[in-house]
């Protein structure tokens, strides 16, 4: 999204911690001063290219980059920055944000400490500090909505901001090409645009008619719901003035039109409006008589807040105040919205999210709103998720994007509710099976009933890790790290929500017993000699046992069951031997430390003769592993 209009991340730009402009940089900086941010780039450029940078015109470059969303290009001139000795803690914030929407989640975490550091008490460090490992828990949760590109609607100039007012489907966008482009994508000015929906199907898309749409941009619709009055914002452009502030800033600020004949017609400024701030991104309430908005004006909490106004009888605004809550943060609340219910949704970088902007939600508490949760992933991605919109009784919606798929710069989704799946939280604990301690840094992987791998964790500090799985359907748990013998625990089928179960490792020397490696049993399917997968898992006990001890030599000997002939089980327990062999030599151990010979049906463990049970055969169709040297 930062390749639209933002309109409230001028106070994101961090405080370069040079402040000296010298004369080469001064192009670059009026252009970045601009919000020209595209052209302030390639002039920062130029000035590496003639080895005029410093860590100025880095993070300078680097702010540039991550204002219109390359977050590739914004953490490598970051990651130049922070080499240094000096930087901003927003610096660290946007290097850490860089690398969380470039998945690099480890890195991002790292980063994200070193802020909490630098701002302790700042809520952005607060929270994290509180749930460092958050990140995969939102990727990994349930998937309750599916996410479909709208593109008979979207097109490659950005789209952003849909909701449906009855028959009608209203939306942003920077397709009009009669408009100058924006200096800071270099793209069109933004005009609102009205679409018709038939039979559930949106299309047919014409600028709207009347008075609002101007040379400047337009967006973020709000209606009332006798569809009369429509709230937008705009550049602050009224009544044929453009207005800058005493910076040079031309703002956004909030402005509403009635519906005359068809047509939007007398166009009013809010009282609260300024040349100073930006005031922007309407919601209304359920029954009309609160107007929600962000605004970055001096006294809120962060870069930029969500406040609301009543709306009076007479249709005049009120005084405007900030939500209280835990919903502004020292970061960028944008875009709220607010659904039939009452529910608050809105786009935030200051809560813990997977992306640069996730969409949140708040239920309603009386007068202001609870908990802040994050809305997960489909609904959020790695890149901007802003501009949702739903409707709790249809259980539809839309939400904005410039995630991968996307036809343009932003693109519109359309979001749709689906059935719960049933889930089940499986935490497993990983303990030393001799002393009850906890394994940290344990590879711990999850399988279905078919041994097929479905996700794979490490376990914390204290031997802990979280697998989200299907309910009521068996799964396997394993377990490996290094010196330790491998482990699994079957988890059965279950309606519960939640499952806790443990995983015991016990050091690998202790598979060795007298003059063999102990394993559970190498067992074969009938007349077959391939290794199996729980076959593997055992055989990786031996790699590991010979990789502690190099001097370890091994001979493998395979055995059948008694249903066919001698001579035929001699030549298939050979065939199973050498499988054996070949398996542990393919992870890494040199051929002339394990040999392998079959011995056929000669020395069964069930001396059943021709009684033997179908368990019975299995059991004597092995491999057992002789120490021939410690």
């Amino acid at each position: 999204m930062k390749k639209i209009y933002i309109l409230f991340l001028i106070l994101a730009v961090s405080t370069s911690v040079v402040t000296a402009q010298s004369a080469a940089t001064k192009k670059a900086d009026q252009l970045y001063d601009r919000l020209a941010y595209t052209d302030a780039a390639e002039a920062y450029q130029k000035l590496i290219k003639k080895g005029k940078a410093d860590s100025y015109v880095f993070e300078r470059l680097a702010n540039c980059y991550y204002f219109i969303n390359d977050t590739k290009k914004s953490e490598t001139y970051y990651k130049r920055v922070v080499k240094g000795k000096k930087y901003s803690s927003e610096t660290v914030y946007n290097y850490a944000q860089s690398l969380k929407a470039n998945g690099k989640y480890s890195e991002h975490n790292t980063w994200m400490k070193k802020f909490a550091d630098m701002k302790p008490s700042d809520s952005r460090a607060i929270k994290f500090m509180r749930n460092p490992n958050y990140v995969p828990k939102i990727l990994d949760g349930a998937k309750n909505y599916s996410a479909t590109n709208m593109k008979d609607i979207n097109t490659k100039f950005s789209e952003f901001g849909g909701v449906v007012v009855g028959d009608k489907f209203y939306f942003s966008s920077a397709r009009n090409k009669s408009r100058k482009k924006y200096k800071w994508n270099d793209q069109p000015f933004l005009d609102i645009y009205v679409a018709d929906v038939t039979a559930g199907k949106i299309d047919n898309a014409t600028l709207l008619k009347g008075d609002i749409n101007s040379k400047y941009h337009e967006g973020n619709v709000a209606m009332s719901a006798d569809g009369k009055r429509m709230y937008f914002d705009r550049n602050d452009y009224y009544e044929g003035k453009y207005k800058k502030s005493e910076e040079g800033v031309n703002e956004i600020n909030l402005y509403y039109a009635e519906k005359i004949d068809g047509e939007w017609k007398g166009v009013r400024s809010a009282h609260f409006n300024s040349h100073e701030y930006s005031t922007g991104q309407p919601a209304l309430s359920p029954d009309g008589n609160t107007l929600y908005f962000v605004s970055d004006k001096p006294g809120g909490k962060g870069m930029s807040d969500i406040y609301k106004v009543e709306v009076k009888k007479d249709g005049s605004l009120g005084t405007p105040e900030i939500l209280g809550g835990d919903i502004n943060t020292e970061g960028k609340e944008v875009f709220p919205y607010v659904d039939a219910t009452g529910t608050l949704y809105f786009s935030s970088d200051g809560h813990l999210g997977v992306g640069s902007l996730d969409v949140f939600s708040a239920e309603a508490s009386g007068s202001n709103f609870g908990t802040v949760k994050n809305m997960g992933s489909v609904i959020n991605s790695p890149s901007d998720d802003f501009a949702y919109k739903y409707n709790s009784t249809t259980q539809e919606g839309f939400v904005s994007s410039n995630r991968r798929g996307s036809k343009g710069s932003d693109d519109i989704f359309q979001i749709k509710r689906i059935e719960e799946e049933c889930e089940v939280a499986i935490n497993v604990q990983v303990v030393n099976e001799l002393t009850n301690a906890p394994l940290g840094g344990v590879r711990v992987e999850l399988f279905d009933a078919f041994e097929n791998k479905l996700s794979t964790k490490t376990t914390n500090s204290d031997g802990r890790a979280s697998f989200i799985a299907e309910c009521e359907k068996g799964h396997v748990v394993q377990g490996y790290l290094k010196d330790y013998e491998s482990n699994a625990v079957t988890v059965s089928a279950t309606k519960e929500k939640e499952v806790n179960t443990s995983l015991r490792l016990r050091p690998i020397e202790e598979i060795i017993v007298d003059e063999k490696v102990v394993l559970n049993p190498i067992l074969f399917d009938f007349d077959r000699h391939n290794i199996k997968s729980q076959a593997a898992f055992e055989l990786d006990k031996l790699v590991a046992i010979m990789n502690k001890f190099p001097a370890m030599i091994i001979a493998v000997e395979s055995h059948t069951d008694n249903i066919a002939s001698d001579e035929y089980n001699m030549k298939l327990s050979e065939r199973r031997a050498q499988s054996t062999v070949q398996y542990v030599i393919s992870k890494g151990i040199d051929a002339s430390r394990i040999s392998g010979k079959g011995l056929g049906e000669s020395k069964p463990v069930e001396n059943c003769g021709g009684n033997c049970t179908d368990a019975q055969h299995q059991l004597n169709r092995r491999s057992e592993f002789l120490i021939i040297k410690k």
